[in-house]
């Protein structure tokens, strides 16, 4: 049953485990920073990333979940301890009386304005700076490349900084 699987040469697992430590590594130190000069969540940021790049700071639930490549319950959650901190509400959507809409506050925006520079700083100093433009160039190339495997949902990049 197992002899038709295209095991893994030594060479591509090494490829397959660095780029998932890469991956991790990266998240991991970019919510680091982002906690400790901010006390924003990685989770917060994006959410409120997402709100700022619309005009009004404001979307559908839907259109925030599909943004944020989030199932519904988790991004439910989140909005709920981010409502509660008072950097997002949730208003009825005026098309729409059982939508709503979420919008971020001055509050959110304060916070999000506050950790932009130190986030673009933490995101320079791992990933951009330790590149020349071509290295970047090609692993932004090749990280299209993967996502466009994943399918219509991995081919979008997620919206976080």
């Amino acid at each position: 049953m197992t002899g038709d699987v295209p095991w893994l040469s030594k060479e591509e697992h090494h490829s397959f485990d660095t780029v998932v430590s890469l991956a991790r590594n990266l998240f991991t130190a970019l919510s680091a920073d982002l906690q400790q000069d901010s006390a924003l969540s990685s989770a917060d940021y994006a959410v409120l990333v997402n709100l700022t790049a619309t005009a009004q700071g404001r979307l559908r639930p839907t259109e925030l979940a599909t943004a944020m490549q989030w199932d519904s319950s988790r991004l439910s959650h989140q909005l709920r301890r981010m409502e509660s901190r008072g950097l997002i509400d949730r208003e009825r959507c005026p098309d729409d009386r059982r939508g709503a809409v979420v919008v971020i506050t001055p509050a959110g925006r304060d916070a999000i304005e506050q950790a932009a520079p130190g986030h673009v700083r933490a995101v320079r100093r791992l990933v951009i700076d330790p590149l020349t433009p071509a290295e970047l160039q090609q692993l932004t190339t090749l990280a299209e490349k993967l996502l466009a495997a994943m399918g219509p949902d991995g081919a979008q990049p997620l919206q976080v900084d």
